[in-house]
């Protein structure tokens, strides 16, 4: 006979007054903040992902400009790639074409608000689908990213599975404060719950078992659920030669005897062409013939 596992314990409502002041007053006036479009947050949580916060800021709204609705951004997957330029990760475009397109197809061209639409969605996972319902939806569903994976690793006292730590945000959650409660913890994570924490006035330090245990190794946060572990080394990597190749395609063609020396690997022609196989698998380039370009 299966046991079912104990239900997480809620926060003290003391812990969760304190960590929503605490946002009141330290939180950062950031754009994505300031709107409930479902379209603008979707948009915006995608190019977060692995993206600095100040590029967001930059980019998002002359995105937003030239794609202001789903149709837009499902007409042609080449002006979608050729505005991602300087985003990184270019098959977050192709995703939020082909997730477009299924808007415009089964939607009626808007984002739907449920959440197994939303996970339907091409290139659209657990995270994602969760923001799109707190931050332009208001529900209270909880959101567990890389900042806070950590929080919850912390606060409980030791790592988490998926499982373990999405019932254990679901539980966080206070009733109606879906938007503000999933900004908090994030913006936590993001100013002082770091992989280095500053715990002197963190409004959840009372509750926190690892801190009140004196941050004994090893911190409970490495490894745990959606903590991420860091990038492998860009420069020299297929990521960079893949980078390469894109943006030359921005430009115009590629002939097939111009891969290698485009990607930076000019004595490596089957490297470049197993990377620029890569990029036809994502749907982010075309072979016509000896050419390369957009799709």
């Amino acid at each position: 006979m299966t046991v079912a596992a104990p239900s997480p314990e809620p926060l003290p409502a003391s812990a969760t007054s304190a960590l929503l002041a605490w946002f009141a007053e330290e939180g950062r006036d950031l754009p994505w903040r300031r709107t409930r479009d479902p379209w603008a947050v979707l948009v915006s949580e995608l190019m977060l992902q692995q993206t600095q916060v100040a590029r967001v800021i930059d980019r998002l709204p002359r995105f937003l400009a030239r794609f202001p609705v789903p149709a837009d951004a499902a007409c042609s997957v080449a002006d979608v790639i050729d505005e991602w330029r300087g985003l990184g990760y270019n098959r977050r475009a192709v995703n939020l074409h082909r997730a477009s397109e299924a808007m415009v197809e089964r939607h009626d061209g808007r984002v739907p608000e449920a959440l197994d639409d939303l996970l339907a969605l091409p290139g659209i996972g657990p995270y994602t689908a969760r923001a799109v319902r707190a931050f332009a939806f208001e529900f209270d569903d909880a959101v567990v990213d890389t900042n806070i994976g950590r929080i919850l690793a912390r606060v409980v006292g030791e790592r988490l599975t998926p499982t373990a730590a999405q019932r254990t945000a679901d539980a966080w959650v206070p009733n109606g404060c879906g938007w503000s409660w999933n900004q908090a913890v994030m913006e936590l994570g993001a100013l002082r719950c770091r992989p280095t924490p500053v715990c002197d006035g963190c409004p959840l330090a009372a509750c926190c078992r690892w801190h009140q245990a004196g941050h004994p190794s090893p911190d409970p946060a490495v490894r745990s659920a959606a903590v991420s572990t860091g990038q492998s080394r860009f420069e020299g990597s297929d990521r960079q030669g893949r980078g390469r190749l894109v943006d030359a395609l921005r430009l115009g063609v590629v002939a097939d005897v111009d891969l290698a020396a485009v990607m930076g690997w000019a004595d490596d022609h089957a490297r470049a062409r197993r990377v620029a196989d890569g990029l036809l698998t994502d749907g982010l380039a075309v072979r016509d013939g000896a050419t390369w370009r957009l799709p």
